[in-house]
């Protein structure tokens, strides 16, 4: 086309707003609407741009006056099957890369002399400020790549006969087009399509390739013509994610906020440019890449300049390091720069000393939890950020749901992370960083209600610990939402540590059976405690690990050899006892229970120690001294003025050291010995020569008795609140009564259940041998009964034992003897039986026993002694106490017993049977 020309000549300088780069001023033919996807360039049209102000700035496209270059490759449009992709023209590649490397990023002037009614502008364009510069259009016919328009020559215009001379020098030159063989061989075999991208970007081991980036679509995803194979490829960048532009219903596209600035930000930088550019993966036929440019990596710069945010599902293939990311990204957040400009770090609210921090570790709570001790003494309970311990999903949560539940061993793997940490961290001194804090949450549908979290990433040695977990496959990484900024600051190096596991199988990517671990748990379970308590007595000194600490002196332990838990209490000493619910309220904790306890747990808890186990009470708690690293954890209580010496440590190997540390505590008075005042030594030899027995009787109720002679009794004291509670709950249960078969009985559960009269009674399931058979406790009266689980029901939680405690309490007679032979003993029970069930009587404790305390009882009408008659009688044999304060008693009774042998009562009617070692009699001695 052949215009006339027009006067006006228009200045375009280009600069961007980031001026670290060479900046783009030109950027070669049309570009397509935003939803092409393709890019049409030819070597004599143009798009220039102004100057930048507040945001992208104005374009305009430029055809070159008077000459005509070849038509680039175009491929076929989608959705029309009709079309074809259209090659090259003859050295119309050539022609693009001539204007490219000539103009892209130079400042340029050019004149516009014909404007069609399309809008097509046509003008002349000049390298430079002014029109002096390098006449663009004369070049490319000098070089032979573009072809004059001659129809409609005018010969009195100097730039058109130029443009003509040009043209026939550059034939006579034999340039470019009119080069020998037409130029056929000069045209380009674009590829549109990679057969198996995968195999492609596999081939380049990660090699930078030579690429012309054809067309930006957003800040982060390009499209690129590889060198030298001219495969047009659609690039991601790898870590990174910039706003985009969203399709509407209509068909509209609407940018989210900044996107248009990224957009711009990138194509002034890349667009047209010669780059180099590493392809790292291709998940789903997405290509992931990095650019590289001679002036900086883009995928940083954006952001940098807050343009971009990183993203995990793709971080981990960028090669060029993910921390250079992330601490990209964090400058940006750190100046609140555009995409971050309403960004709140997650510790914003911590100062520099909370938010960083040497702790010591007194607990490990969970796979992803511990107890530190900060420098101030205060406790703080800290998460391990971005992870998550082992748990059980799906079917598995209903599995076994009426076996007693524990997930330190019935999770799998969670028993390993435990001890991993446990190991690795009690007692030492850690470096906490807080990540963030995750508020506290609600309970929702499924989900539990959670309290604030302190988060943080936990270093020993320089090693983090989270990752350290992960890595031996003890734990997973909590995948977060992408506007979700709460994670560990380490994040990326938790995902590596995550697939290493996962390679290698370890943990829980394992695909071998998992490890199970059978723990007996026998605290309370008096029975298993006494089968235990020979073989623990035996073993002298055991391995042992605190599980936890109830009291300064009350601890449970888990016995590595044996795989059982037990509760044991320190021997010889008599710790301040805390604070417990009691039938009358809440029981006020004694002075410095609290220092105790927690003296005794920065010590041991969760250590390895030592324990001599000495004896068990009636509970089913063993006794016995704890050691650890040498240190006997009874002797170092006394020794801090946090217990006392109890007179069962006579009988020990400890007991000078004991009495030694308490009276130096005594002495400087300290912690419980504050208010103690030494009594005059008279006063002390006078209590100890006329100590007596001392007979304090209460009224009681004999509910129940044993074949072996032991009995239950209730306070009459508290009798009628046992009353009134039936009263109440009966009531409730014929308001709203259970549904037969609803309630499954496990061991040990607290239940209601209904006795043979049909009345409701709180009861305790000792054994359930099927649903027709569970042996229950009656726990207020002492007796038992075999019932179906249609008989029983859920306790309610207004009549639990928490409300009143169970009213049903096991004694034995002091100073007797039952007999082995079962007749005599059924005649003594006969006579118990008919003497005192169901009737008031008076008791006194005289001694405590193995499981239960030891008791005289009075008739409450003669106050005769029960057992002192059935030793007259001779139905039973006296047992000899050793006491000295007892002896008075004892020999009253031993007075007895000659009596009755003297006149052959019962037992006695053969004489003195023990004398006799015959066993067909029946008796052993």
């Amino acid at each position: 086309m052949v215009v006339k020309p027009k006067s006006r000549v228009i200045f375009f300088f280009v600069f961007s707003y980031v001026i670290r780069w060479c900046d783009l001023s030109v950027r070669l033919n049309v570009r397509l609407s935003p939803w092409q996807r393709e890019v049409v360039l030819s070597g004599c049209a143009i798009i220039v741009r102004g100057q930048p102000r507040g945001g992208p700035p104005p374009e305009r496209q430029i055809n070159l006056s008077n000459i005509r270059a070849g038509a680039m490759a175009r491929r076929a449009a989608q959705g029309q099957p009709d079309t074809k992709d259209t090659p090259d023209e003859p050295w119309a590649f050539q022609a693009r890369e001539f204007l490219r490397k000539k103009l892209i990023g130079k400042e340029v002037c050019f004149t516009v002399e014909i404007k069609t009614a399309l809008g097509r502008e046509y003008g002349m364009v000049y390298l430079g400020r002014d029109t002096t510069g390098e006449n663009i259009a004369d070049s490319l016919v000098n070089e032979g790549l573009a072809t004059v328009r001659r129809e409609g020559i005018r010969g009195n215009n100097p730039d058109q006969a130029r443009l003509c001379e040009l043209e026939d020098q550059a034939k006579a030159s034999k340039k470019g087009l009119w080069s020998e063989g037409g130029g056929t061989h000069t045209i380009r075999d674009i590829k549109y399509i990679i057969e198996n991208p995968r195999n492609f970007i596999d081939s380049l081991h990660q090699r930078p390739i030579n690429a012309i980036i054809e067309h930006v679509r957003d800040g982060s995803v390009v499209r690129a013509l590889l060198l030298p194979d001219y495969y047009l490829v659609t690039v991601m960048l790898s870590g990174v994610k910039c706003p985009t532009f969203k399709r509407e219903a209509d068909g509209a596209e609407s940018p989210e906020p900044f996107a248009a600035e990224a957009k711009f930000f990138t194509e002034s930088r890349l667009l047209q440019r010669d780059v180099q550019i590493i392809l790292e993966s291709c998940p789903n036929q997405i290509i992931l890449g990095t650019i590289l440019h001679p002036n900086g990596n883009i995928t940083e710069l954006l952001l940098k300049e807050g343009f971009a945010r990183c993203v995990d599902w793709s971080m981990a293939v960028y090669t060029q390091g993910a921390e250079k990311l992330r601490a990209a990204e964090r400058s940006a957040k750190e100046r609140k720069v555009r995409i971050w400009k309403d960004y709140v770090a997650p510790t914003a609210n911590l100062d520099q000393k909370d938010r960083q921090f040497v702790a010591k570790v007194m607990q490990v709570v969970n796979a992803d939890a511990m107890v530190v001790k900060l420098n101030s003494g205060e406790l703080k309970t800290i998460h391990l950020s971005s992870i998550r311990p082992p748990r059980i999903e799906g079917e598995e949560k209903n599995k076994d749901k009426d076996k007693r539940f524990r997930p330190l061993y019935d999770i799998p793997y969670m028993f390993e992370a435990r001890e991993f940490l446990r190991k690795k961290l009690i007692g030492k001194k850690v470096n906490v960083t807080v990540d963030y804090i995750r508020a506290a949450t609600g309970p929702g549908e499924g989900t539990p209600a959670f309290s604030e979290r302190t988060c943080a990433t936990v270093t020993i040695g320089g090693i983090n610990i989270a990752e350290a977990l992960v890595s031996k496959g003890l734990a997973t990484i909590i995948r977060y939402r992408q506007d979700d900024d709460q994670r560990s600051s380490h994040y990326d190096e938790l995902l590596a540590a995550e697939a290493r596991a996962i390679k290698n199988g370890k943990g829980l990517h394992s695909k071998k059976e998992v490890p199970i671990h059978r723990v007996a748990d026998i605290s309370g379970e008096t029975q298993k405690a006494k089968q235990f308590l020979p073989f623990l007595q035996r073993a002298g000194r055991s391995e042992a690990v605190v599980e936890y600490v109830f009291s300064g002196s009350r601890l449970k332990l888990y016995m590595p050899k044996e795989t059982c838990l037990i509760t044991f209490l320190l021997a010889g000493i008599e710790c301040p006892r805390s604070s417990r619910n009691m039938p009358g309220g809440m029981q006020v904790a004694e002075p410095f229970s609290d220092e105790a306890m927690l003296f005794t747990k920065e010590l041991v808890l969760q250590r390895e120690v030592e324990v001599e186990v000495e004896s068990m009470d009636k509970a089913g708690n063993f006794i016995g001294w704890l050691h650890i690293e040498g240190v006997n954890l009874s002797i170092a209580l006394v020794e801090n003025a946090l217990s006392k010496v109890h007179f069962t440590a006579e009988r020990s190997a400890y007991y000078k050291t004991l009495v030694s540390a308490e009276e130096s505590c005594r002495q400087r008075k300290e912690k419980i010995w504050a208010n103690y005042e030494e009594k005059p030594v008279e006063e002390v030899v006078h209590v100890t020569e006329e100590k007596e027995r001392v007979a304090n009787y209460r009224a009681v109720y004999v509910t129940e008795i044993c074949d072996t002679l032991h009995f239950y009794t209730q306070d009459v004291e508290t009798g009628g609140q046992l009353e009134s509670l039936m009263e109440t709950m009966r009531a409730e249960i014929a308001s709203q009564p259970p549904v037969e078969g609803s309630y499954a009985p496990r061991r040990g559960d607290i239940c209601i259940a209904k006795f043979a009269d049909g009345e409701w009674y709180r009861a305790k399931v000792e054994k359930v041998e099927s649903p027709a058979k569970v042996h229950v406790f009656y726990i207020d009266y002492g007796n038992r009964e075999v019932v179906s689980s249609t008989r029983l029901a859920a306790m309610p939680p207004a009549f639990g034992t928490r409300i009143l405690p169970a009213q049903a309490t096991e004694h034995a007679f002091a100073f007797i003897q039952v007999p082995q032979d079962e007749d005599a003993r059924a005649d003594v029970v006969d006579c118990i039986v008919r003497d005192i069930q169901n009737s008031q009587c008076l008791m006194n404790v005289e001694y405590s026993g193995v499981t239960c305390p030891h008791v005289t009882i009075q008739f409450g009408d003669t106050k005769d002694d029960v057992g002192l008659g059935l030793v007259k009688e001779g139905l039973v044999m006296v047992d000899v106490r050793k006491e000295k304060h007892l002896q008075k008693i004892v020999t009253e009774y031993l007075n007895s017993q000659e009596s009755a042998k003297s006149a052959r009562l019962n037992i006695w009617r053969y004489g003195d049977f023990r004398a006799d070692d015959a066993d067909e009699f029946g008796y052993r001695r």
